[in-house]
């Protein structure tokens, strides 16, 4: 592995800012929607997420190559904002993301919650392979279903 995951520092916000916007244009462009919110998300809002601790991020060398988030609510855990830098896809930098978000957040958790757009089958495939159950999908837009996804906590 060429790569490790570790919590975000509030100095990495602009680069965590950047692999956001650059894994998001892909499905921004899947969905014909450059409006999505990871793709305009202020600074200071992932700052603070850094800041409460709920960012984790995959990192090559100093190079930060992808992202999460995990939120508690309540019982819950929230997973979002899942990105990979384009150019390090496909080498299980977004499982090893997922895993760690969930058991970093696992204590006292009944359940990880996420949502993809109906478009994103790799995403798709990932949590599914994951051990996420499809829970729910919901038209938000004439172009774009969310595909709501949960996870027992073990």
């Amino acid at each position: 592995m060429d790569w490790g995951i570790t919590t975000a520092d509030v100095r990495d916000a602009g680069e965590v800012m950047t692999v956001q916007r650059a894994a998001y244009v892909s499905e921004a462009q899947l969905y014909d929607n450059p409006h999505f919110s990871a793709l305009s998300e202020p600074i200071e809002e992932i700052r603070d997420a850094i800041a409460a601790g709920r960012v984790l991020v995959a990192k090559a060398g100093t190079r930060i190559v992808g992202a999460v988030r995990g939120t508690r609510k309540g019982e819950e855990c929230h997973v979002g904002r899942l990105v990979v830098a384009p150019d390090m896809r496909g080498r299980g930098i977004g499982a090893a993301l997922l895993r760690a978000v969930e058991a970093r957040n696992r204590t006292g958790v009944r359940r990880f919650v996420l949502f993809t757009g109906d478009r994103s089958v790799a995403n798709i495939r990932l949590y599914l392979k994951a051990g996420y159950l499809e829970t729910d999908r919901k038209v938000v837009a004439e172009t774009l279903s969310l595909v709501y996804l949960a996870k027992p906590s073990e």
